[in-house]
Parts: C-alpha cells; sequence; structure tokens
C-alpha cells in the first residue's frame, strides 16, 4: 500500500528476539503495551533467523501485521519473510544501537512505540541487496567487518552503546589497507582503502549519520570509501561520520546510485546489519519501497 493510515486489525504476529540487549527482560512488557494499545496478539519467542522466517511465514494467513521486538540483527532476519509476505512490519526497538529505528523516529520506549504501531500510520522503505541477502541500514567491508567480529554478545549486554566504542579499539588493531575497485554507472573507481560502507538508511553503527540528504527512501544505496592508512588519520575523521558533513575531506570517496559493484584482488567478507553473511565480489543494489513499516508521518523523521 502507499504511506498512509490502515487501522483495520485482524491479528498481530509479535516475535522477540530473547537474546536481544533488553529482549528477555522486556517481553512482557512489551506485549502489556502493545494489548493496552488496542493490538490483538499472536505471540511467539523466536531464537534464530531461520526460527524468526519460518513463524513469519507460517503464521502469514492469519495476521495482517508482524511487530518485532529486538535490534538491528533480529529485524534483518525477518526482512526476506517480511519481503515475501508483504507483511507490514512494527518495530519496538530493544537491542543496542537500534539504527532502524532511530531512522524511523520510532521511539525506545515499548509503550510509545506500541502507540505508532496501533496508530496504523505505514510508510513504504527500501531495503539494500548483497548477493541475494537483504540490509535496512548498511553493508560494509573491511574495518566495519573486524567492527563485527569484536563486538560480542557479551560485549554488547556488558556496555551498551558504548559496547561499539569498545569493539572499535579492538578492531582497530586489525586496520590494514586493501585494494578494492568500485563500479557504478559506467564508472570505475579504484580505492586503497581500510572500510567501504553501502548504506540504505540514515544511521549505521550506533547512530553514526549516512549523510545530510540521505533518506531509507529514497530509492539510492549511499557508498562512502576510507582512503586513510592509520588510525589516527582515521580518528580525525569520526566527527565527519558522526555527524554525516563528509564533503570537507579528501579521504572520504562517495558516490550514491541504484547499482553497485564492488570486488577486491582476494574474497573478503560482507557485513550486512551486523552480521556476516557474504564475501566479494559483492553486487549491490536497491529495493525501492520494498517493505511497509508502522512509522510517524514523514514530517517527523528526515
Amino acid at each position: 500500500m502507499a504511506d498512509g493510515r490502515d487501522n483495520a486489525l485482524k491479528l498481530a504476529l509479535l516475535i522477540v528476539n530473547p537474546r536481544s540487549r533488553r529482549g528477555a527482560a522486556a517481553a512482557d512488557g512489551v506485549a502489556a503495551a502493545l494489548r493496552q494499545a488496542g493490538l490483538t496478539l499472536l505471540q511467539r519467542e523466536c531464537d534464530g533467523p531461520s526460527a524468526i522466517r519460518s513463524e513469519i511465514l507460517r503464521a502469514a494467513p492469519s495476521v495482517d501485521r508482524v511487530i518485532i521486538g529486538g535490534g538491528d540483527g533480529t529485524l534483518n532476519s525477518a526482512a526476506p519473510a517480511l519481503l515475501s509476505t508483504g507483511l507490514p512490519l512494527g518495530i519496538v526497538p530493544l537491542g543496542t544501537a537500534n539504527d532502524l529505528a532511530r531512522t524511523l523516529a520510532i521511539p525506545v520506549d515499548p509503550a510509545a512505540a506500541a502507540k505508532v504501531i496501533a496508530s496504523g500510520y505505514q510508510r513504504r522503505i527500501d531495503i539494500g541487496d548483497v548477493n541475494g541477502r537483504l540490509f535496512f541500514n548498511v553493508a560494509s567491508i573491511g574495518l566495519g567487518v573486524e567492527l563485527t567480529r569484536a563486538l560480542t554478545g557479551g560485549t554488547k549486554r556488558r556496555w551498551g552503546i558504548l559496547g561499539y566504542a569498545v569493539a572499535a579499539l579492538k578492531a582497530l588493531r586489525h586496520m590494514r589497507p586493501f585494494s578494492a575497485e568500485i563500479r557504478h554507472g559506467g564508472e570505475r573507481h579504484m580505492s586503497r582503502t581500510v572500510h567501504v560502507a553501502i548504506r540504505n538508511g540514515r544511521h549505521y553503527g550506533g547512530g553514526m549519520t549516512v549523510n545530510d540528504e540521505a533518506r531509507i527512501d529514497d530509492n539510492r544505496l549511499h557508498v562512502y570509501s576510507l582512503e586513510v592508512t592509520t588510525v589516527w588519520q582515521l580518528l580525525r575523521l569520526l566527527p565527519a561520520l558522526r555527524s554525516g558533513h563528509h564533503d570537507a575531506w579528501t579521504q572520504i570517496r562517495t558516490l550514491s546510485g541504484q547499482d553497485v559493484h564492488l570486488s577486491t584482488r582476494r574474497p573478503r567478507s560482507v557485513n550486512t546489519d551486523g552480521e556476516i553473511t557474504c564475501r566479494t565480489p559483492a553486487h549491490f543494489r536497491v529495493r525501492p519501497r520494498a517493505i511497509s513499516v508502522f512509522a510517524p508521518p514523514s514530517s517527523e523523521f528526515p
């Protein structure tokens, strides 16, 4: 459906990831908040991507929406089933970064998030695809993969959002420049880089900003490559990466488009929304307005 309000309720499938940072403790409260907001629930607890996808496919004939309580990794697990069933997604942020919720201006408080879902307002958003793997926020090669490997479940539970900084310090010890060929729009770019990120949403990596103009429904992927050789050069770029103001830095190569090919001299792992899922060579493309989500009207988020 187009962006707009749908208040016809049948039954909502609620899936809470017990391994998300707040999932186990918050499950009962999330369900109570959704019921208080007027929703009828089919509640399931799923542990693992395949279980989440299977449950959505199994429940699809009898529900009119899927509500996920978890973080960005849990939402990513649900993406293939949401795409195939066409069911709209309600988000209750229970993870560490919650970048998709941040992009959509969905509040982290479960009761407030429940009201957003119950309001019935839906927006259609783009989703990224790399070698058949879907991502809402970002796919990356290089430093982002090392960060994913360092950001263990224990680190996130102990440090919360600060766990990204702890993991980053570990990842920086493995930072090594590599060569990447980026092909886009008939052009070929050779980059000596430590990190290439292909972004679909506005936020990634615990609140980093893609750029001033990026939107999750702009039908474009936004790419940057960090062409630095030392940790100190990288640290100088952090304020720009946090704010999304990249123009003043020649060490940040940027481009955007609907279709991007990336290859490396030897196969390198690709991280999608916090999970290592495939390897280069990688074909990235955007699937425009592919999934419907319950979110505040567009005037309330950039």
